[in-house]
This record gives C-alpha cells, structure tokens and sequence, in this order.
C-alpha cells in the first residue's frame, strides 16, 4: 500500500507540473516544422501530438530506470530537495516559453537532479555511468539532428529534382505527417520516461515504496500529465522553430522531423536521455543548410545556443541553491 504524507504530495504535484511544462513547452518538437508548412492546421497538429506523446510516454521505461536511479544517489534527494529541482525547471522553462527560446527541459531536469544531489551528497552523490549516457545523447543529439538531416535533404533534392512538383508536394505533405506523428510518439518515449524516472524517485525518497519501480499507474498519471501539457501548443517557440530559424517546405519537414525522430528512438531503445529540443532544432538547421547555407537564419540561432549554454549552469545553481535550504531547515 502507497502512503502520501503533505510533504510527498507536494513534491509529487511539482513532478507533475514540471511534466505538464515539457509538454506545453516541448510540443514544437513534433509540431513546429508540419504548422509552419501549412501541411496540418495548428489544431489538427496539437491533437496529433497530444494522442502520440501519450502513446509513446507509455512504451517503454529504460530512460526512466536511466534518470530515476542512475543520474544521481536517490538516497541523497529528499521530497523537498526533489520539489526544490522542479520548480527550477517550470521558471526556466517558463520564461524560456515567453520569449519563444527552445531550450532544452530534459537538460533542465538533469541539472536540476544534479544540482540537488550536490547539495545532499556532494560530488559522489553523481553516478558518472548514468552521465556518460547524458554525453552520448548530447553528442547523438546535435550530430545526427543535424547531419542525419543535412544527408537525407540532399538525398531528397537528388531524387525528386526531376518529379511534377504537385505530386511531389502531395506525397511530402503525406509523409511529413507521418513523420511528426512520429517523432510526437518518440518525443513521448523519451521525455515522458525521464518524469516518470522522477516520479518514481520521489515515492522512494518520501518511504511510498521502498524500491524503485515504475508501476502501471505512474506511467498512466504521467503520460496522460504530459499529453494535456502538449495541448497548450507552445506557439512562440514554433514561430522560431518553424518559421525564424529557416523556411521550411514539406520536403524539408520530413527530412528534419525523420532525422529527428529517429535518433530519438534509437536512444530511447538504450535507456539514453538526450534533448528532443536539441534534436529537431539541429535537423531543422541541418536541413536548412542541404540547400543553402544562406537559409538558415544563423543569429537566430546563435541566441538559441546561448540559452542552451546556459542552461545546465543556471539550473544546477538554482536547484543546489533551494535544495541546500530546504534540506537545512528540514533537519
């Protein structure tokens, strides 16, 4: 039997809103490059990645056991340190969302844990064998994003240079819509598994359950959570996904979106948590730039960049801050 006190509800409801957040504030992964062509209207699109994200937050649990046990010591965190990393996600991805900046909420989480985990444990609460994935998605991110995407854009100008460009557009326009259902779902199986981590991690640290397990109804809560998240759109940061970055044709959407996509699979099959923000932004600029380097609006991106830097640092600083403070008053 589950016992909830105050304390565990509380950090359990702060999970949860963090995970609402990725939603909201990650649904441009899936969505940005099929609105921006015109290939589904906004609405069609955020109800498509509403049915996938769910559908692919409940497909599986190895990036889940990767963050909830294999980032940082779960004996280090408490409730209120966890409660303490979540708000610092929300705020960054909060007012990453009002200025329509996509970063990265998955490297948020992680350098919210590690944060956290500093402040209870010191650096040997950090497990260097969970980090080392957190590298390798770092590197898959931003290598195959851009160059799976850059490749299959040139592949493709290859190929359909000679085919009638109405038929041409109409077969795109098709596929581009499977690819974002796609990578909604992959989006899901990746993101949606690193809450459902925590969420696990936090009923072990408040003495719910004394293991870690992902039972059936966490990934039901947290998957269901980060489907009505997506429902809210994120509609700045698919104006700058979509449209600012580079302009994009139903070609270049399915090129970006399956290079994507499928690194985030391949990933997501080992148990590696890396940033869909990072993926599609770098097949976005990946595909832009098979045609021309010039179409790729490089300040735009420079700023974005920018933010991604800065992500880790502020976040880690922000959670070891509040976790230091709640874990000394809660002694």
């Amino acid at each position: 039997m589950v016992i909830l006190t105050i304390g565990l509800l509380i950090a359990l409801f702060a999970v949860l809103s963090a995970e609402f957040v990725n939603g909201w504030t990650d649904a441009p992964n899936a969505i940005a490059t099929v609105v921006s062509t015109g290939v589904m209207t906004p609405r069609q699109a955020v109800l498509m990645a509403v049915v996938f994200n769910t559908i692919g937050a409940m497909s599986g649990t190895a990036v889940a056991a990767t963050v909830g046990k294999g980032i940082v010591v779960p004996s280090v965190l408490t409730v209120y340190s966890i409660t303490a990393t979540m708000i610092s996600i929300i705020i960054w991805g909060s007012l990453a969302a009002r200025f329509g900046i996509p970063v990265s909420k998955s490297h948020a989480l992680l350098a919210g844990l590690a944060g956290a985990g500093l402040a209870g444990g010191g650096f040997s609460a950090l497990q260097w064998s969970g980090w080392e994935k957190v590298g390798i998605g770092l590197v898959a991110s931003l290598m195959f994003g851009f160059g799976g995407s850059f490749a299959l854009g040139r592949i493709i100008t290859k190929l359909a240079a000679n085919a009638p460009p109405t038929r041409a557009k109409k077969n795109f326009d098709r596929a581009q819509m499977c690819s974002a259902a796609f990578m909604a779902f992959n989006h899901g199986l990746n993101d949606g598994q690193k809450f459902m981590g925590v969420f696990a991690m936090t009923l072990v640290a408040g003495g719910a359950i004394t293991s870690f397990r992902i039972d059936w109804w966490v990934i039901v809560i947290c998957a269901l959570t980060m489907g009505v998240g997506t429902s809210f759109g994120g509609w700045r940061i698919i104006q700058t996904v979509g449209a600012k970055m580079t302009r994009l044709t139903s070609w270049q959407g399915f090129a970006a979106t399956m290079a994507a996509s499928t690194t985030i699979y391949a990933a997501s099959s080992y148990g590696i948590p890396l940033s869909t923000t990072h993926t599609i932004t770098s097949a976005v600029v990946g595909v832009g730039a098979s045609r021309r380097f010039s179409d790729v609006r490089w300040g735009v991106l420079r700023k974005i960049v920018l933010a991604w830097f800065a992500t880790f640092p502020a976040c880690a600083a922000i959670a070891f801050v509040a976790a230091s403070i709640v874990n000394h008053f809660a002694k």
